[in-house]
């Protein structure tokens, strides 16, 4: 086929963003002209501002990650989608540190039909998203930035951390190796090697109270996966060997329970009185169990042993709150 000028240039930009490596020659051969036409495209992308680069190690040509060229159409329902998540969620009392989110959507309104963008601005105006109150952001943003960073550039950071379980040896200074950053129920966390324990731990952002980059370059495994690590934590801690939870909830609680995925791995039995059976494959019961007390009478667990003696035993210690001998 014939290529315009126009229509050569997007055909470019197209197969140079498609994945795979794309010399000068395979660029000619695909848009039928020649090395010598293609090196001049390139150099017109570029001073359009087309960031294209030659990877030598790819072995082809690149257009740098951080470059976006502006969405030209998008619907309705895609830009009332975007701005609900970039406007609400990046609030502070949702999700802290992600007012980039916000500058990116008046970035992307700036370049929407004014038909269009008045339609999501009504539309907005009837949505709202809220997620569980985030703890406040003041007093670890440094700390945010400074793992981001180091994950990044794969530098170990030097730190002093506050646990919440007494352990002296946590007070102490430490080398961590920072693999990825999470968003889970309330607050940041960090995935990384603890050098000194040698052993993968999450830690919360705000409990850092020393966190300073160092010279120190570390691999990250080429294998490891945030999904993987997580398994099958109730939410984000996965606290040891998988164990199957039975419980069981009765008929007044069970519409409740059986219209929300609350993990992965859950499955339902129904019973004739209306109650159900509910089952799931979790990585220790530790936060299971505080999910477990806030169901009230309502649930009872009925396997594995141990998890059942203690929420026994946490509901008997709540319950002697509120007896009357209690001051």
């Amino acid at each position: 086929m014939s290529y315009t000028r126009i229509h050569r240039l997007l055909r470019i930009i197209t197969l140079i963003q498609s994945g795979r490596p794309w010399n000068a020659a395979q660029l000619a051969q695909e848009c039928e002209t020649t090395e010598r036409t293609i090196f001049r495209d390139l150099k017109e992308l570029e001073g359009a501002g087309v960031p294209v680069e030659y990877d030598g190690k790819w072995g082809g040509y690149r257009v740098r990650e951080t470059f976006f060229l502006p969405p030209v159409q998008l619907t309705a329902e895609e830009g009332l989608a975007l701005a609900a998540l970039c406007e609400h969620i990046s609030e502070p009392q949702q999700i802290p540190f992600l007012r980039a989110a916000w500058r990116a959507l008046h970035k992307l309104e700036a370049h929407l039909p004014p038909e269009l963008r008045h339609e999501i601005d009504e539309r907005r105006k009837t949505l709202l998203i809220k997620t569980a109150p985030a703890m406040e952001p003041d007093g670890y943003r440094d700390v945010y930035d400074c793992m981001q960073n180091a994950i990044i550039e794969q530098r170990v950071m030097r730190c002093k951390y506050d646990a919440a379980a007494s352990d002296s040896s946590d007070d102490e200074a430490f080398d961590f190796h920072p693999y990825a950053l999470f968003f889970g129920v309330r607050a940041w966390y960090v995935v990384g090697h603890h050098a000194q324990r040698d052993a993968l731990r999450s830690l919360k952002l705000s409990r850092f109270n020393k966190a300073t980059p160092t010279e120190t370059r570390f691999d990250r495994p080429p294998d490891f996966n945030l999904d993987a690590y997580l398994g099958n934590a109730w939410r984000m801690m996965n606290a040891g060997d998988d164990v199957e939870v039975v419980l069981h909830f009765d008929a007044h609680f069970t519409p409740t329970i059986t219209d929300t995925r609350w993990h992965r791995t859950q499955s339902f039995e129904y019973h004739r009185d209306g109650s159900c059976t509910f089952r799931c494959t979790v990585a220790g019961f530790d936060e299971i169990a505080w999910w477990i007390l806030s169901m009230g009478p309502h649930c009872r667990v009925l396997d594995p042993p141990e998890l059942r003696q203690r929420i026994h035993d946490l509901a008997a210690r709540t319950a002697a709150l509120y007896t009357e001998s209690a001051k």
